[in-house]
């Protein structure tokens, strides 16, 4: 338990004699009321167990910026690395600015931030591995990285970057609210170094002294309809109508009609040049994930045209389910997901950690994910495995493995969508987001179908002309969406039109190559859908689909903005940082940068864990994930 000074200064004490009932949200203050089992419950902090001894221990607490005092002279990011040994790279708060005007009228507002501790926090939701749990002690929402196992969501659908994904360890953290230090008084370690008393912390709603206002927004502060953020602001002093950011990222805010508030919109601060930029583009961080989308929605395209066009009696589909070319089919299938399927575990951080992927299927958008993907995968060898054998029984189990696969696909496509429609990152929350997904799997499925057709000698005119109408619907299908999503993105007011910019621009001439093969390729296959196919024209369809496809991801994954707090020259900026490991600097710790390093996958951390682990311990995490309570 943290130690109490004797002579602690007043500034450092938490002081709330009164609260109020209810928030600004609706949302009751006292999070476990008089007689609530949550208050029987141990509160455990560092491996010590205390009785209460902050009367207010049951009440929402949050933190309190006058942005007016801010110097942004980072002493309270100092405070809280030091308190909880956060390495160089990584910072659980964080002070940015904006800035508007020019000499000798220029303003500029810093702003720290950390966690909000949300009343609805999407990292608690998102997290896969139930990392996170929102405490009735102070409302606190903390994290546990020995459970995270690396993957990252949390990271993509908070809205404020208070989560924080370690490249060296693998892992997730974030601030801890300071728990240990309230318990006994104290305001949270950042708050107690502020020099300009611009920082302050206690139960949410309550002004502190010599303070006026207890505003939920401020220029920068990103949307709080997302996650109720529990942070109330100050800023009091006048400002430019427009406020700039100066980190890489293209926005800008500003003052709306009602000049209350300021709104994010386009900044091309970087000018209208079209580049290729093929290093970034295809040496993202997130290959993994295309790699995993784009094979997964191919065996999904293609298993679904082969068992209900032979269910429905599909003459073509028959041919070939009855041809020397199905069971090769079916293995190699099992073979291109299984290599999708690897190339996600690996990038995770803790890749030997997979399994803590099923443990939040109650909430999370990425288990449900994970589960329907998996019944599809066993459905499919399944089915795969029974298809070799002859008899009754045979075919009985072969179409029970059909029914889970199909199962799968439905469940596992839908979420694997879903988890894409995220508020906080607005150029994916689009439905085009499901067009792409739906139409890389018919067209890729029908041509990957065809492909091997002409490798073992059975594609004929019919089943090109099926294969490549199946194959300019999909191709059809992710135009229309990605049509209706570029009208979107280029008004929107938001990072989309951030992500729009930047993909006309810094990546603009990728992207009108990606235009024009899926334009090419869509009508390549109706040509030869009308007009009959042939093995070469059929095979240049293919590749011109593929090379759209794979185009299309990456830009899907590397154009992305989300709303982040804004940054400075250096810290928290993406260009810098990018920078900063092109040309070494992130060797210097004190540059704040580190190279991507996760650790992978080992044999011996495997056999480690396997050995750590008994019967008993795996049958109790089995009850835990399917009731949520423990052995």
């Amino acid at each position: 338990m943290f130690k109490r000074r004797e002579n602690e200064p007043e500034y450092a004490l938490l002081n709330d004699p009164v609260s109020q009932p209810v928030n600004r949200y609706g949302k009751p203050i006292e999070t476990a009321p008089e007689g609530d089992p949550l208050r029987e419950q141990p509160f455990v902090i560092n491996d010590e167990e205390l009785p209460p001894q902050n009367p207010n221990r049951y009440k929402q607490h949050g933190f309190y910026f006058n942005a007016d005092n801010c110097i942004a002279c980072h002493a309270c990011e100092a405070a809280c690395s030091e308190k909880n040994e956060v390495p160089a790279h990584l910072a659980f708060r964080s002070v940015g600015f904006v800035e508007g005007g020019s000499y000798p009228d220029y303003r500029r507002i810093n702003i720290s931030m950390a966690c909000n501790h949300c009343d609805n926090p999407v990292c608690l939701k998102g997290c896969p591995t139930r990392a996170y749990t929102k405490f009735a002690e102070y409302g606190a929402v903390l994290q546990d990285p020995d459970i995270c196992f690396g993957c990252g969501y949390c990271t993509w659908v908070c809205p404020y970057n208070a989560p924080q994904l370690d490249p060296v360890k693998g892992q997730v953290s974030k601030c801890n609210m300071c728990v240990d230090r309230l318990e006994v008084g104290l305001k949270p370690a950042c708050v107690s170094a502020c020099l300009g008393k611009a920082l302050d912390f206690g139960v949410i709603e309550n002004i502190p002294e010599g303070r006026v206002q207890a505003e939920t927004e401020i220029p920068g502060f990103p949307r709080t309809d997302i996650t109720h953020p529990n942070i109330r602001f100050q800023q009091m002093k006048s400002i430019q109508r427009e406020m700039r950011r100066v980190d890489e990222t293209p926005i800008k805010y500003h003052r709306s009609e009602d000049e209350k508030h300021y709104e994010p919109e386009l900044d091309p601060k970087k000018g209208y040049r079209r580049e290729w930029n093929w290093k970034k583009l295809l040496g993202s961080h997130e290959n993994a994930h295309i790699a995993f989308t784009l094979s997964v929605q191919t065996v999904m395209g293609a298993f679904a045209l082969l068992l209900l066009g032979g269910w429905f009696g599909i003459e073509p589909i028959q041919a070939y389910r009855e041809s020397s070319a199905f069971l090769p089919t079916l293995w190699l299938m099992v073979a291109l997901m299984g290599f999708g399927l690897f190339k996600l575990n690996m990038h995770l951080g803790k890749p030997h950690r997979f399994y803590r992927g099923f443990n939040n299927l109650r909430l999370s958008p990425v288990s449900r994910e994970i589960a329907g993907v998996s019944a599809f995968f066993a459905g499919l060898t399944g089915y795969s495995l029974f298809s070799l054998f002859d008899g009754g029984w045979a075919t009985a189990l072969a179409n029970l493995m059909a029914v889970v696969a199909l199962a799968g696909l439905g469940f596992g496509g839908y979420f694997m969508y879903k988890l894409y429609r995220i508020p906080a990152r607005p150029f994916w929350n689009h439905w085009q987001t499901g067009t792409s997904f739906a139409g890389t799997g018919i067209t890729l499925g029908s041509l990957l179908i065809g492909l091997l057709a002409m490798a073992f000698g059975v594609f004929d005119d019919r089943l090109g002309r099926l294969l490549s109408g199946l194959a300019a619907g999909g191709l059809s299908l992710e135009a229309i969406g990605l049509v209706f999503h570029a009208r979107k993105m280029s008004h929107a007011r938001s990072e989309g039109a951030a992500s729009w910019y930047e993909q006309t621009t810094t990546y603009g001439k990728p992207w009108w190559l990606r235009n024009g093969l899926l334009a090419g390729s869509a009508l390549l296959a109706f040509w030869l859908a009308v007009s009959g196919t042939n093995p070469w024209l059929f095979g240049l369809l293919a590749l011109t689909a593929l090379a759209s496809a794979i185009i299309g991801r990456a830009l899907f994954y590397v154009l992305v903005i989300p709303t982040t707090m804004p940054g400075a020259f250096f810290w928290r900026n993406k260009g810098f940082v990018e920078h900063a490991r092109e040309v070494g600097l992130a060797d210097m710790p004190q540059m704040g940068v580190a190279y991507e390093r996760h650790h992978p996958f080992r044999i011996d951390e495997l056999m480690q864990t396997l050995r750590e682990t008994s019967l008993r311990d795996m049958i109790g995490h089995v009850r835990w994930v399917l009731t949520g309570k423990a052995s």
